[in-house]
């Protein structure tokens, strides 16, 4: 309790600043206009209670350290600042306290930014004690809440929520000398929610840009709490030298704190938390000098960039804008509880050739009571020296770690490590070996991971009191589902559809929509085309960066796709539509009906449909469509080597065409000793498969493993190489009233049955649509059955 009143206390006197009695009451803009130009050192301007529509405060002035000029809410929270309203701080000394943006529909590319234009600047100027949320912009605005220029500048004890629009959240600028070394202060600020953006600029912090990231920033970024912020795999962007990560805290965030450029940045003492999170990650490494030790890292779900430590690849004589190689980077003391893996030398490719050297990697401790994967060395670690890790985990590791058994205790829910690990007293101590563990108490026996063995205390991390002193009720404002009419264009699709509300439907007009971008489906979607045109879908030619795929949808979403062309001509991307990220397992269904998709040939393992491993679909249903000229159709076969586990619950295919497709038209496999154990199901109804993986041993279907196979009334041709077109295993695979031509002998075993079979020519009066002459075996009236083909 005493600790509690402790640190009210000292808040309250962080924010009751020293004045003299040059107080004034202002009601209005045009009050506040004529009291800021006379303000003085000392001087208090108290904004009165009340909503501030439509304003652009200026706060200005020169104060000094012991005399600031000072612009204040009369009551903490009580002045909102909304619709179209910016807040301008600069001079010297200035200090901005206790308002709330929100409501807002700005026409502004920042809604508080430390200068008043680009010569005139901040110095030692504040914002605090306030909150920015769920503040919006006008369409096509790439906005920042927060931008930091000048020098010795501090933002602290803010609470930034619910920014949804393109943009960096808060940016430090060292554009020009006047910027550089600026030492500014980022502290006890709540970071909140932040959804996924669906492309990069969805940072929450970055400090610098690529063309700056040599200068030094000097910027220190402590104690603040990231909750939930997951606009981008860039957390927090550092693109400068010089900068500190101390003492934050990160909950449930789906991306890593990131030292992207530039070199000597310090990250200790920082608290990880995955919160059971997919693609929560940690520290992802890159350039030269940084030193990374006692943090914590719990529960992290992600992996490849987004792992809990990850060493990037880097490439010979980088531009800015790549990746310079991984250069004396020291990581000790850091300790990885039930993460994903850590990994070394990521992103290896033919560009990024250049592995990680002079690499520290010492005193570091992994305990993982799963069978994950806990260690990846994706290039050669000759030149990264390791030294006393130590590792508690299902597997041996040969190189880098030893192998021991860990003992914890459990202080407030924080596995501590005991006395009783005597294996950990074996560490190797440096220049650069921190003096105290990440409680801050002196290490006087060292020994490997973030704490202090049978330590007493938690990481201040998990003690912070961020944000504003007054408690802001955040309600997020409610968008209704809607009919949203999109017209043909470059991105009018995907911008449409990230300011959809969950539920809407986006109707799209006979047209060409063009997509620089890929388009992120993170809540139920339905897009329909024009039934009477064409409603065409194409990926931009010559991007610097193609496209790899159209569409992901996320877990937890359903995705409609009607009356639409996909075509991949044009660029080549690898995918139409994929799944969530891998091991993102939560189910997700994909509903499409009257879709064409073409020209996908991209052999780089490519397909229309894939489905990541580690993911799983409830339903994927394609009915009405075809899929011409392309490499693969569907492909879920990613856990091929994993027991038990497939990549959809069920798949359904109605009366649909795959035509000229060069393999599978959908591999759909499971691992499993015995066919008969329930898991997977394929139903083929109605369906039409001509020139379909045309070799020797290839298959139309490929279904290995999957429990239920289901195939009716149904054609396959044209495959004239293939020996067993189909290969049905398990008492509940059939297939019934099919025709075969030109493409083998269908193969049933162990309990799989076939039933009226026709190999035989399916004399075709158009082979385009599939539509039966008179004579053909297809129809009823000439096989004594069932129509077989599509309903035409």
């Amino acid at each position: 309790m005493k600790k509690t009143i402790l640190i009210v206390v000292v808040f309250i006197s962080l924010i009751s600043f020293k004045i003299n009695a040059q107080e004034l009451l202002v009601c209005d803009i045009l009050e506040y206009n004529k009291a800021i130009k006379s303000a003085n050192a000392g001087s208090t301007i108290i904004l009165k209670n009340g909503i501030w529509k439509d304003v652009e405060l200026n706060a200005y002035g020169y104060g000094t350290e012991d005399n600031p000029i000072i612009v204040k809410a009369e009551t903490d929270g009580g002045v909102i600042i909304s619709g179209n309203s910016t807040l301008n701080i600069y001079g010297e000394y200035v200090i901005v306290s206790g308002l709330w943006f929100k409501d807002g529909m700005s026409s502004y590319k920042s809604v508080v930014q430390f200068r008043k234009n680009s010569k005139e600047f901040a110095n030692n100027c504040r914002f605090t004690n306030s909150t920015i949320s769920y503040y919006q912009v006008e369409d096509g605005i790439n906005d920042h809440w927060v931008d930091i220029w000048g020098k010795n500048n501090r933002i602290d004890h803010n609470n930034f929520t619910g920014k949804t629009s393109p943009g960096t959240t808060l940016v430090v600028w060292l554009k020009g000398d006047e910027h550089t070394e600026n030492n500014h202060k980022i502290d006890n600020n709540l970071f909140g929610p932040r959804p996924e953006l669906g492309t990069n600029g969805g940072e929450t912090i970055r400090i610098g840009t690529s063309t700056n990231s040599k200068k030094s920033s000097k910027t220190l970024v402590e104690r603040n709490i990231f909750e939930g912020c997951d606009g981008e795999i860039e957390i927090i962007s550092n693109k400068s030298g010089d900068n500190i990560f101390r003492d934050n805290l990160f909950v449930g965030s789906k991306g890593a704190l990131t030292l992207r450029h530039g070199d000597n940045a310090l990250v200790e003492r920082n608290v990880f938390l995955g919160n059971g999170v997919s693609k929560t990650g940690g520290i992802r490494v890159i350039n030269s000098g940084h030193i990374i030790r006692n943090n914590l890292m719990i529960g992290l779900l992600g992996d490849g960039y987004r792992g809990p430590i990850v060493l990037m690849n880097g490439v010979p004589n980088s531009s800015l804008n790549r990746y310079e190689q991984v250069k004396n980077v020291d990581i000790q003391n850091n300790t990885i509880i039930n993460s994903g893996p850590i990994s070394f030398g990521e992103g290896k490719d033919d560009e990024k050739s250049l592995a990680p050297t002079n690499v520290n990697f010492a005193n570091n401790l992994v305990f993982n009571n799963s069978s994950n994967t806990n260690v990846i060395f994706v290039d050669e670690t000759a030149n990264i020296s390791f030294n006393n890790n130590y590792i508690d985990a299902n597997g041996a590791y040969d190189k880098g770690f030893k192998n021991t058994k860990i003992m914890f205790k459990d202080l407030q829910n924080v596995p501590i490590p005991t006395v009783d690990n005597s294996d950990l007293l074996v560490a190797s101590k440096s220049a650069k070996s921190p003096e105290e563990d990440i409680n801050g108490s002196v290490r006087t026996t060292f020994n490997a991971g973030a704490f202090n063995l049978d330590a007493t205390d938690v990481p201040k991390a998990l003690k912070l009191r961020a944000g504003p002193g007054w408690k802001p009720e955040i309600v997020a404002p409610v968008i209704k589902a809607e009919h949203i009419i999109v017209e043909p264009g470059t991105e009018t699709l995907r911008k449409a559809i990230s300011k959809a509300a969950s539920g809407s439907t986006i109707v799209l007009q006979t047209g060409e929509y063009i997509l620089e971008k890929t388009i992120k489906i993170d809540k139920n979607i339905t897009i329909k085309g024009d039934k009477g045109g064409a409603s065409i879908l194409t990926a931009m030619k010559d991007l610097e960066k193609p496209i790899s795929y159209f569409f992901r949808v996320n877990e937890g979403v359903k995705f409609s796709l009607n009356d639409v062309i996909i075509d991949g001509e044009i660029s080549s991307p690898k995918y139409a539509i994929v799944s969530p990220d891998k091991n993102e397992g939560g189910l997700y269904s994909i509903f499409v009906d009257h879709v064409v998709f073409k020209n996908f040939t991209n052999k780089d393992g490519g397909a229309i449909f894939k489905a990541y491993n580690g993911t799983k679909a409830d339903t994927l249903s394609f009915k009405n469509s075809r899929f011409d000229n392309s490499y693969r159709g569907l492909n879920l076969s990613y856990d091929k080597d994993q027991v038990g586990f497939y990549n959809a619950n069920i798949i359904i295919l109605e009366n649909s065409v795959f035509k000229d497709i060069e393999e599978e038209a959908v591999s759909y496999v499971r691992n499993t000793p015995l066919e008969d154990i329930p898991g997977g199901k394929l139903v083929v109804t109605n369906c039409v498969f001509s020139s379909v993986n045309n070799q020797e041993k290839g298959k139309f279907l490929k279904t290995t493993g999957i429990y239920a196979v289901e195939i009716t009334n149904s054609v396959f041709e044209n495959s004239y190489k293939q020996k067993a077109p189909l290969d049905l295993k398990g008492s509940y695979n059939f297939i019934s009233n099919c025709l075969i031509h030109n493409s083998g002998f269908v193969k049933t075993s162990k309990g799989a049955k076939d039933n009226n079979l026709i190999y035989n020519n399916p004399k075709w009066d158009d082979d385009v649509l599939f539509i039966p002459s008179k004579k053909s075996p297809l129809l009823k009236e000439n096989n004594n059955k069932e129509r077989i083909g599509l309903k035409q």
